[in-house]
């Protein structure tokens, strides 16, 4: 009998607790007890579920360690960030690997979720693992990798949709593995190489981020020499085998962390990954040229007595994300040099966006003379609708 249960409750951890719960009887643990307690409430900050969906019965939220301890399938889903040197931040697997030796049994599954760097799982990971319970992997527990593919406020995409990479390489249980993901996702493809399947992942937010840095420099490239972007990606389009980009900030905790993973373990092979971070580079500074040239704009209008309103400061569309969000960065940025600007972002609680000086609501249009539009969540594009005697600047543009 399975009973699974996941560890770490963000954006990747809840949407796989939610889903598993419509089959099984599942425990979601994270050990940020204010975190817990929302959720015991019945509330998502993230506000990707709703209070019915978060009442399942088969749902049972904790922060205590004892609460795990009957499971028999884990499922790891903790951030894998950079510190500040670019280099992989590996604590939060490590401390719940460390966490995990203090409740599994022999027999118990342990499939790992969050984006590393090829090896982390079998090096790192399952050598702690190891250490702290005595135990043997392949012997007594059995390791897994499925890498995440959920992408926060697509709805197009949701995660039952989205082929699902398993790499297991053990037949222990396969049955159970299988019975599992496939509640999951509609498509599971199977793998013995977890190697492989870290590498496939880390790889897919590289390929974006490249695509993106290269559109990125084209766009100010063509702004230096005074040439229309939209025109010329129009024109180069009607070829064949042009693949049509878009220029955009890039954000979040995957695309601008991801490229440092892969580079990382590379330098340790003594290969420098030089394309990798190029797009890295682009796409890190590309808020600094969009600040200055929005500052630049304000000036050609004269605005120093017109009030201001950035509006969109998440990372993305859709989702109330302020991690690495260069749209924050960019208000936060000219809101040191302008003082009549304001930001605005519907997605954010009172909370955060008090904490950030942001705006989530507005309640009077006309307080503003002009709207910037970073972010376009959908409550913003309604926004533009109302729009009609204002004057509007886009990004890109």
């Amino acid at each position: 009998m399975i009973r699974p249960c996941v560890i770490g409750l963000g954006y990747v951890g809840l949407p796989l607790l939610i889903n598993l719960s419509k089959k099984f009887k599942i425990v979601g643990y994270d050990n940020d007890k204010i975190r817990i307690s929302k959720l015991k409430k019945s509330i998502d900050i993230f506000k990707e579920f709703n209070k019915k969906i978060l009442k399942n019965k088969n749902l049972y939220y904790s922060s205590n360690l004892k609460d795990i301890k009957e499971s028999n399938f884990y499922i790891i889903a903790v951030p894998t960030p950079i510190y500040r040197n670019k280099k992989p931040n590996l604590s939060y697997l490590k401390n719940v690997s460390k966490s995990l030796s203090k409740v599994i049994n022999k027999g118990d599954l342990i499939f790992f979720e969050s984006t590393v760097y090829p090896g982390v799982t079998e090096n790192i990971c399952k050598k702690i693992i190891e250490k702290e319970t005595l135990l043997l992997e392949g012997k007594d527990f059995f390791l897994g990798y499925s890498p995440e593919r959920v992408n926060p406020g697509d709805k197009k995409h949701s995660l039952k949709k989205i082929d699902k990479i398993v790499a297991y390489p053990h037949n222990f249980r396969i049955n159970d593995v299988t019975q599992l993901y496939k509640q999951i996702s509609k498509k599971m493809i199977l793998t013995k190489n977890i190697k492989e399947a870290e590498t496939a992942k880390v790889i897919e937010n590289i390929q974006r981020d490249v695509n993106i840095g290269l559109i990125n420099e084209i766009y100010i490239v063509c702004k230096k020499l005074n040439i229309s972007f939209n025109n010329v990606i129009n024109l180069a389009s009607t070829k064949w085998n042009f693949v049509k980009y878009r220029p955009g900030l890039v954000g979040g905790h995957c695309l601008p962390v991801d490229p440092y993973y892969l580079s990382y373990v590379s330098n340790l092979k003594k290969f420098k990954t030089n394309v990798i971070l190029a797009g890295r580079t682009i796409n890190d500074n590309i808020s600094i040229y969009l600040k200055n040239e929005l500052i630049n704009r304000f000036k050609k209008i004269r605005s120093k007595r017109k009030k201001i309103l950035l509006c969109g400061l998440t990372y993305k569309e859709n989702v109330s994300d302020l991690r690495n969000s260069l749209s924050l960065k960019i208000y936060k940025d000219i809101k040191n040099k302008i003082p009549n600007v304001y930001g605005y972002d519907p997605t954010l609680n009172n909370i955060i966006a008090k904490k950030n000086r942001i705006l989530n609501k507005i309640n009077n249009i006309d307080l503003f003379d002009i709207y910037v539009i970073l972010i376009k969540h959908d409550e913003i594009k309604q926004l533009i609708k109302k729009l009609k005697n204002k004057k509007i600047i886009y990004l890109f543009n």
